[in-house]
């Protein structure tokens, strides 16, 4: 696919969802509230990047996939150059570690794309009422779950997405639904899909809603996963082996109305990072556990730099989070923004226990001005495999596109990238 030119302009945010754009998005700016360069990665109207913890990116380290309503594209973020994958209504699950491939739900069944060669392949039918949601690491199975045959799943009929057409966005009567599901006590079952042969394999049972399958990006035998349902009425965070073995609860408990969720993986794989609240809506804190040693770190955040979603760079040294409007749990009055976090642990003066947490703060830096973007689109922020870009989906412009917005500080960045006076 052709390169596309860069057409820099600084635009105030009012501009953004103006109609002017709605023929001739822009396609690169300067955000003039602070300082950052944005890239607009994708020209598909309705094309949106993966949740904020599954894995997009190829292994060349400089490529993005990324889903539209006719099929699967890649992108390098730095050129915009593009090339689709797949072709169809698909559902992308993720991308290969090892392998250049990007694996898809394609008529009921999982399938992967080598997105140098085309080579496709087909791995096998999931099971009735099941769905896939993680590749492992090296690629040998994937992970998902379905309810049990003879269950009746209660469902909400969710309200039309407005101006999208399609499930990018949350449903309005999401809350409702949640509690209906997760009272309901399902009988389900993980499973594992071996990607050479398509053998499914049970792993887990029982009557909690299992999802956020999640597989370490470095330990193939290990999966990270959730029990769902309201955050205040469940114990969420849990890792299992792939061969059902070494059941482990993340976190406990130990306060009414605490909450904790939207979990990650570092990207070593040794830790696994989530939001947690002491209590919901009013204390706030980026937790993880680092699973080796069991030492729990906490860093602290502020209402406003709260975020639906927060994910970690490569080499762990920074955090970055997508915001949220006064709707969401923390009620943030000014909080939707895309932020870049560095975070800073506070040494320890006192008493020395190994049970103990080790507190921190996370400073919070503004990188994307998001008072145009409508949150039931959720930004599902992601950082380059090279953390000079922070990647996010958002619908500031009309309809979902795919963003970067570079994280090198503003100072640095050339004359012509600079806002006009």
């Amino acid at each position: 696919m052709a390169v596309f030119m860069k057409r820099v302009a600084a635009l105030p945010a009012i501009l953004f969802a103006s109609a002017c754009f709605a023929a001739d998005p822009p396609v690169e700016w300067v955000d003039p509230d602070t300082g950052h360069l944005v890239r607009r990665l994708t020209d598909q109207p309705g094309s949106a990047s993966l949740y904020f913890n599954q894995n997009g990116y190829l292994p060349d380290g400089k490529r993005l996939v990324y889903s539209t309503p006719g099929g699967i594209h890649a992108v390098d973020w730095e050129t915009r150059a593009s090339k689709q994958i797949v072709s169809g209504r698909v559902r992308l699950v993720e991308a290969g570690r090892r392998r250049p491939r990007v694996y898809y739900i394609k008529d009921g069944a999982l399938h992967w794309t080598d997105a140098d060669t085309g080579e496709t392949r087909r791995v096998g039918a999931l099971p009735p009422r099941g769905s896939i949601a993680t590749i492992n690491a090296d690629e040998t199975l994937a992970a998902g779950a379905y309810v049990e045959r003879g269950a009746q799943v209660p469902m909400v009929q969710p309200a039309p997405a407005a101006g999208q057409g399609h499930s990018l966005e949350q449903p309005r009567n999401k809350g409702r639904m949640m509690e209906q599901r997760w009272a309901a006590r399902l009988p389900m079952a993980i499973f594992t899909m071996n990607i050479a042969t398509g053998e499914i394999r049970v792993i887990h049972r029982g009557n909690d809603w299992f999802n956020h399958f999640l597989f370490s990006p470095s330990d193939p035998g290990l999966l990270l996963f959730c029990h769902e349902g309201p955050w205040h009425k469940v114990d969420r965070i849990w890792t299992i082996r792939a061969d059902g073995s070494q059941l482990r609860k993340i976190h406990t408990r130990t306060m009414q109305m605490e909450i904790f969720g939207h979990e990650f993986w570092s990207a070593d794989g040794g830790t696994v990072w989530y939001d947690l609240q002491t209590p919901r809506g009013e204390v706030f804190w980026l937790a993880g556990l680092n699973l080796s040693t069991g030492e729990r770190t906490w860093y602290h955040l502020q209402r406003n730099e709260w975020s639906i979603h927060f994910n970690v760079s490569r080499d762990g040294t920074l955090f970055c989070g997508d915001g949220g409007d006064p709707g969401q749990v923390a009620r943030a009055p000014d909080g939707r923004w895309i932020c870049l976090f560095r975070p800073e642990r506070i040494p320890n003066r006192g008493a020395e226990d190994p049970s103990f947490v080790r507190p921190g703060v996370l400073r919070a830096e503004r990188l994307v001005n998001m008072a145009k973007h409508d949150y039931r689109l959720e930004p599902n922020v992601s950082f380059t495999p090279d953390a000079k870009w922070v990647v996010f989906r958002s619908n500031m412009l009309g309809p979902s596109y795919v963003f970067a917005v570079r994280v090198e500080p503003p100072r640095k960045l050339s004359k012509a990238a600079k806002p006009a006076e």
